[in-house]
């Protein structure tokens, strides 16, 4: 894999959780943060479950003294990612640091604040509601509130960004070109998610069941999840402790539908086999999986499809922990990041809420409680609309 790069602080937060530590409790007691949506103004208001995080933009605001009229996915990553940053307990701006976002959502819940009034009279609405619906706009508001002022960049891939911009960031940390990135993703719950993925009728009614026969559907969360990454020698020098080292990771792209993966999972199963292959590791040699697992009728398939053709029945215990907060989007694989560097640190894996009966075809049956074991490499997966599989892989720090 070439120079290590390792994990020196996390941030989260999700609908079980509003810091690192409070989601590990709620993962160690089987708590889910998925209720039925209260927070938007929506048909499905009081009925569809999701994985809301508890906390109002006021104090979301009030908690990392920023302006409460930002928007909620630029509110979110910057709770997660000053959590990270005051964490690795070392000042970033001593170093070349870059700050690395995913999101899919961008400034949008603030677009459907403006839009209803703006189209019934072009002179009401107010400006400042839209001017940051871009993701990149989004970006742009956390590195001010985090005062990184070098290199900045979003990105966007669907439901594998947060894993792509970790990937980035530790690559840039590789090649010499910086020595700190703090690198994961953000993303609010809005009116369109809901109703977009309401459309493609793979929404559950009920509390999604991932990797389970009977599974309809997904149910859709928000929050975020930040790493902060360095080199060996910020680790030295600043005397910081390794929480884990990033030891391989691959992005592929099956190109088979715009939302549908594989059935065959050759884009999730090319992405784990070189993920492995970086990280010099044989299948054997993984503990835990972080399962994409959105309880879909196509992913489970797809994923468990994959597992079973690299791992064979000798596969690990695995789980989806969007059974607790549900599929957060674009910052699923940075929430799921740090959840599988909690698997390192505190040697346990995290259990798979509501499975009662393997899928018929691959035979999987994931992790059904908390338990303590040896965990020395964690598997974390994340595969995107349109293709887009990305599979990464930490192993404990040094």
């Amino acid at each position: 894999m070439g120079a290590p790069v390792h994990v020196a602080g996390t941030g989260v937060i999700s609908a079980i959780g509003n810091t690192t530590m409070e989601c590990f409790a709620a993962l160690k007691q089987h708590v889910s943060g998925i209720a039925p949506l209260t927070s938007l103004n929506s048909i499905h208001k009081g009925v569809l479950p999701v994985g809301e995080v508890k906390l109002s933009n006021e104090q979301l605001a009030e908690n990392v003294g920023v302006d409460k009229t930002l928007n909620r996915t630029a509110l979110l990553g910057i709770h997660a990612a000053k959590e990270a940053i005051a964490h690795a307990e070392f000042d970033i701006h001593r170093w070349r640091t870059g700050f690395i976002s995913a999101t899919t959502v961008g400034g949008m819940d603030k677009s459907e604040i403006f839009f209803p009034p703006f189209l019934v009279d072009p002179t009401q609405g107010k400006l400042r509601d839209v001017i940051y619906h871009g993701c990149g706009a989004t970006t742009d508001l956390i590195t001010a509130a985090l005062g990184i002022t070098g290199f900045t960049s979003t990105i966007n891939t669907a439901c594998s960004s947060s894993v792509n911009s970790i990937m980035l960031g530790a690559r840039l940390i590789q090649h010499g070109i910086l020595d700190v990135v703090v690198a994961g993703g953000t993303d609010a719950l809005t009116v369109f998610t809901l109703n977009g993925f309401k459309s493609l009728m793979i929404l559950d009614d009920n509390l999604c069941r991932p990797f389970d026969a009977s599974r309809t559907g997904l149910n859709l969360g928000e929050g975020a999840g930040f790493v902060v990454l360095v080199s060996d020698k910020v680790l030295e020098e600043e005397y910081l402790e390794s929480l884990a080292i990033v030891s391989g990771f691959a992005n592929t792209n099956d190109a088979f539908h715009q939302t549908a993966s594989s059935p065959d999972g050759r884009g999730s199963f090319a992405a784990m086999q070189q993920a492995l292959t970086m990280a010099d590791l044989l299948p054997s040699e993984i503990d835990y999986i972080n399962l994409h697992g959105t309880g879909t009728q196509n992913n489970d398939l797809s994923e468990g499809t994959a597992i079973k053709r690299l791992f064979g029945d000798a596969y690990p215990a695995l789980s989806s922990t969007k059974s607790m907060t549900g599929h957060t989007l674009g910052a699923c694989g940075g929430i799921e990041t740090v959840f599988s560097v909690l698997a390192l640190q505190h040697q346990c894996v995290f259990p798979n809420l509501r499975f009662e009966q393997a899928i018929p075809e691959v035979g999987i049956i994931p992790q059904k409680k908390f338990e303590s074991i040896a965990v020395r490499h964690a598997m974390s997966n994340s595969f995107g609309f349109g293709g887009n599989c990305s599979s990464i892989i930490f192993s404990q720090g040094r």
